[in-house]
């Protein structure tokens, strides 16, 4: 065989601790010491030697709030070696946070550092749009992150807090913890925002911080309203 024609995908030396391969399928570096939680079922490949623990006591005491009611879905890996992850061909976000925090809708979390420091929490300021509120997951400290988007995102910088900006709950993937959150109802919105025939939604983001927006608005259980 001629691998020429195909060495054009051959992974690329190792360069971060999570990196993209192509834009659908993430990468990470493993080493002992170093474990990683990721989405239950998407691993796709690995090199070297690597072990995965499904439903870790970790994410089982996290169960009973996880939002998508699919009980426990994440796996903690560990070993050295090359893991490769993707998620039905979504979109690849990796992010290296820096002593940051970040609110991730559960369905966009792929993969996260297990040391760092994550757990179900409300949405403040939103209440009052959603009886009892909104819940995410909140991960926070110094290590990567890896997201997925249906398609490519963008990324939008929410600046000095001089404009808001406001996005569909339904293609929202991520913000910066710092941000300041409100909802919004708008009637004459309705035929702009959301595929609904009644009011439009929107949750408001203000202050300095960026959200990750996904062109996707066809997942059912984004944000579920809890009682």
């Amino acid at each position: 065989m001629d691998q020429q024609m195909i060495s054009g995908f051959a992974p690329a030396p190792v360069a971060a601790r999570m990196e993209n391969h192509g834009a659908s399928m993430l990468k990470v570096a493993m080493q002992s010491g170093q474990d990683l939680f990721a989405r239950t079922g998407s691993m796709v490949a690995y090199e070297g030697f690597v072990q995965y623990e499904p439903n870790p006591p970790a994410v089982r005491q996290m169960a009973s709030q996880w939002l998508t009611g699919e009980g426990a879905p994440l796996m903690r890996c560990s070993g050295d070696g090359l893991l490769y992850l993707a998620d039905y061909g979504a979109n690849v976000v990796c992010i290296n946070l820096n002593g940051d925090a970040l609110s991730v809708n559960g369905t966009n979390l792929l993969a996260f550092d297990a040391h760092l420091k994550w757990g179900v929490e409300r949405v403040k300021g939103i209440a009052k749009f959603a009886g009892q509120g909104l819940f995410n997951v909140g991960v926070s400290g110094t290590g990567w992150v890896a997201l997925t988007s249906r398609g490519t995102p963008i990324v939008v910088d929410c600046g000095r807090g001089e404009d808001e900006t406001y996005v569909d709950p339904d293609a929202l993937v991520a913000w910066s913890s710092g941000l300041k959150v409100k909802g919004k109802r708008s009637f004459k919105a309705s035929s702009l925002i959301g595929r609904g025939s009644g009011e439009a939604y929107q949750l408001g983001f203000s202050g300095q911080g960026f959200v990750v927006v996904q062109p996707s608005e066809d997942s059912t259980d984004r944000l579920r309203a809890r009682g």
